[in-house]
């Protein structure tokens, strides 16, 4: 004759075959029964997380800051090619058209630089002219900050850095669409040089932000006109694909140029950044690990505590996974909420310097920038990290609980 049914066996069945909404109840039982150390303990693991977001949001926003100015496309695909100062190698009108013939090579865009001097408004300042091509401007990344750049066939235009605006002191909006006068220093016969007047005025065009030096950029052809250009400071190479710019850096190289590429700088800024980003989450891991040690202990004190009810329910008929599911689960909760408040405290506190910075910025004339910048990717892995921190944190607490003798548990006060 089979047993009856007795409420005990439904308490032992129910113990055993526990469903995720018990564990989910029985886990976040902390929230309401020690709801101050567990929220303290959620802080501290969320201060750990926020100060490794901080650190590599730092790096990630220098790193930004430092290439945001990168035209990608046909600079990335360019190469500088630049004479050595020994002076027996030059770059002149056959050196450009042997330049075009070489293999992978898709177009050439050479600049040429004189000492001259500027005037506007009665005030006269010493410049660099430099004569280019409006292709030169998009293998080389400049771009406009105010105004714009030139356009094929424009003769009468210039675009200055933003230095000479200091110089003049005056604003960007108004130079831009005033003239200039320019004098060139060009080599005399008697191998010196004399200051010649260009034939006319220059409209400014536009501005590109370089507070650093003072130049001008004017269309190469108009120069031409003017006077003969018998040697080029350097030349910008497109190459065909990027698989050819280290076959095309060699050729340059072989004939004695100095070659510098964009790509190439940007892979080494980025290897750069990648280790200051390890450095600076180093320096984060140590606030996290401290972090970590103060939910183990949470977990310790919270399996003493509850020793007696783990006696209890192993009498009953809770099974050891059981029992580790149940502590784990509470660890696991406790990592993820920490990660999510120190995700919230880290973008926050980022996003709070940023905004001071930028209206900082404005306030003295300057362009604002964001000193933190955040992946989402990488918060998102910060969360899931932080709840993989909490379960290997709490799996050694929860798997003394599981093995803990059920009389000695009740036994235990």
């Amino acid at each position: 004759m089979p047993h009856p049914v007795t409420s005990s066996m439904l308490r032992v069945t129910r113990i055993n075959m526990i469903g995720f909404n018990d564990t989910f109840k029985l886990a976040t039982r902390m929230f309401r029964t020690r709801p101050m150390r567990t929220w303290l303990t959620i802080l501290g693991i969320g201060v750990g997380i926020s100060a490794v977001v901080v650190l590599v949001g730092l790096g990630y926003g220098l790193q930004n800051i430092l290439l945001e100015k990168i035209v990608f496309g046909d600079a990335m695909l360019s190469l500088d090619v630049v004479a050595p100062p020994s002076q027996v190698i030059t770059i002149n009108d056959k050196t450009i058209a042997d330049f075009r013939q070489m293999d992978n090579v898709a177009d050439v865009a050479p600049l040429a630089s004189f000492s001259s001097s500027i005037t506007f408004s009665g005030l006269t300042g010493s410049i660099l002219l430099q004569g280019v091509d409006p292709a030169y401007f998009r293998y080389a990344g400049v771009v406009a900050d105010k105004g714009s750049l030139f356009n094929d066939g424009e003769k009468d235009d210039i675009i200055i850095s933003s230095a000479l605006l200091k110089l003049f002191d005056i604003p960007a909006d108004k130079i831009i669409g005033k003239y200039v006068d320019l004098k060139v220093l060009l080599p005399s016969s008697n191998n010196s040089t004399q200051e010649t007047p260009l034939n006319k005025q220059y409209l400014v065009k536009g501005v590109v932000a370089d507070d650093a030096s003072l130049y001008a950029y004017s269309q190469l052809n108009d120069l031409t006109s003017q006077f003969a250009i018998t040697n080029y400071e350097r030349a910008r190479v497109k190459v065909v694909s990027r698989e050819s710019l280290s076959k095309v850096s060699d050729a340059f190289i072989a004939k004695g140029f100095i070659v510098n590429s964009l790509a190439q700088t940007v892979a080494q800024a980025n290897k750069i950044f990648s280790g200051v980003q390890i450095v600076l989450a180093v320096f984060g891991g140590i606030a996290l690990i401290v972090s970590a040690i103060g939910m183990f202990n949470t977990m310790t004190v919270t399996l003493l505590e509850r020793t007696k009810e783990i006696g209890i329910m192993r009498t009953i008929g809770a099974s050891n996974l059981t029992i580790e599911i149940l502590f784990l689960s509470e660890a696991i909760l406790m990592g993820f909420f920490g990660g999510l408040s120190g995700v919230a405290i880290g973008v926050g506190g980022g996003d709070g310097v940023n905004l001071v910075l930028g209206i900082i910025a404005q306030k003295m004339g300057g362009q604002p920038v964001n000193l933190f910048e955040f992946p989402v990717w990488f918060l998102s892995f910060m969360i899931i990290f932080s709840a993989i921190l909490g379960a290997l944190t709490g799996w050694f607490p929860s798997r003394n609980a599981a093995k803990l003798n059920p009389l000695d548990a009740i036994r235990y006060s």
